[in-house]
């Protein structure tokens, strides 16, 4: 299923030679994760202000493919997987038309925020998993 969002390169996020600067390929990407919670109906104010439950991430990682440059309409395609009772993965691939420009993934553990120990992923995350993510990979992992 997935969640699919479009991004115009700003010329902000290039760099000296004209392409996108290779971490903001990484804030397109997180970008993407917060309009697919909007989307879903969660408060991001609440969601990043952590209060009592976070989502730090415990690995990101990039692969390139072609280079953005200023102008570029990128489609962010955006499937997260949950791992476990505690975590899920995000994977990412960022599309010109139909040419893949670079694939990510991004895995988020849940913990609560008063001891940062690790608690199960609240029923708000299971919904949003439900509805952008990868069923069949959950089912498989289980």
């Amino acid at each position: 299923m997935g969640y699919v969002v479009e991004h115009p390169v700003r010329f902000h996020e290039t760099d000296g030679a004209g392409v996108v600067y290779f971490a903001n390929e990484l804030v397109m990407c997180h970008s993407a994760y917060e309009a697919s919670l909007a989307a879903a109906g969660i408060d991001l104010g609440a969601f990043f202000r952590a209060e009592a439950i976070a989502y730090p991430i415990a690995h990101a990682s990039i692969d390139y493919r072609r280079p953005l440059h200023c102008g570029d309409r990128v489609t962010i395609h955006l499937t997260p997987t949950r791992l476990d009772d505690c975590s899920f993965e995000i994977q990412y691939q960022l599309k010109l038309g139909d040419t893949l420009a670079a694939q990510a993934v991004t895995r988020h553990i849940c913990i609560s925020v008063a001891d940062r120990r690790r608690c199960p992923l609240p029923i708000e995350m299971e919904q949003w998993l439900t509805r952008w993510g990868d069923m069949s990979a959950a089912e498989e992992s289980r």
